[in-house]
């Protein structure tokens, strides 16, 4: 899978993409990310790609022919048109549902608005989707994008060591995931859960069940309404309460 991502900041994007297991995918050819600097393609001498906006009001902002430019440039290196992603508060908010149908695509194009937004004209002749990742406001798109980038490279086969890496993780299954532990066995009077060291590997598995369902039940209600659940589920939920 190819990734490519359109930046006022290319360097501050390839600094995060460098590290960890994404910049371990990426060394090892499990995917493609590349950074371009939506300056290249200003056709000003001081490589401004923005302006007052028409209409009055505060800010600049972000004029459509360097960023149409960048994404034609893309498309013509990948040979191909990528699924162009415009990261912005008016977008519908990323889901984990929505990480798992783009980890499916070949191609995608992760546009970061700047300023005060960008020319709409841009928008209408690109047709971008536009995604949110959260009810507030950042000062650019490149945090936006990085997410989306982790997130859908870590669903790529071979990025991590196995898909239950994240198959059991919160939100993949509609409910959050249940409590970790690890060494010591007691910590400042804490005790790991009996059932995690018993080797009773059905009993550890209905625990972990269990408390995903009382973490999302608590935590995150909503969520449950999409959870597939089971007859068991159901019923052990309705005792809970």
């Amino acid at each position: 899978m190819r990734i490519d991502i359109m930046t006022l900041f290319p360097d501050m994007c390839r600094a995060y993409l460098g590290e960890s297991v994404i910049g371990r995918a990426r060394a090892a050819g499990k995917v493609q990310i590349e950074c371009t600097d939506i300056r290249d393609f200003t056709k000003d001498k001081h490589r401004r790609v923005d302006d007052s906006p028409y209409g009055g009001g505060m800010g600049m902002i972000m004029q459509a022919q360097p960023i149409y430019d960048c994404f034609m440039s893309i498309c013509k290196k990948t040979g191909a048109k990528p699924h162009l992603i415009y990261l912005t508060p008016q977008g519908k908010t990323l889901t984990q549902q929505r990480v798992k149908e783009l980890a499916k695509l070949d191609n995608i194009a992760l546009l970061c608005g700047h300023y005060e937004g960008v020319d709409e004209r841009v928008i209408e002749e690109l047709q971008p989707e536009e995604i949110s990742v959260g009810d507030y406001v950042l000062t650019g798109g490149e945090l936006p994008a990085l997410i989306v980038a982790d997130a859908v490279s870590r669903m790529i086969p071979g990025v991590l060591s196995s898909d239950e890496c994240f198959t059991e993780e919160s939100h993949y299954s509609s409910l959050l995931e249940y409590p970790q532990y690890t060494r010591p066995y007691e910590w400042r009077g804490r005790q790991v859960p009996e059932v995690l060291v018993t080797g009773h590997h059905a009993n550890v598995e209905k625990w972990r069940r269990e408390q995903s369902l009382i973490r999302t039940a608590a935590r995150r209600p909503d969520m449950l309404e999409k959870a597939r659940l089971t007859a068991k589920d159901i019923k052990f939920l309705s005792d809970l309460k």
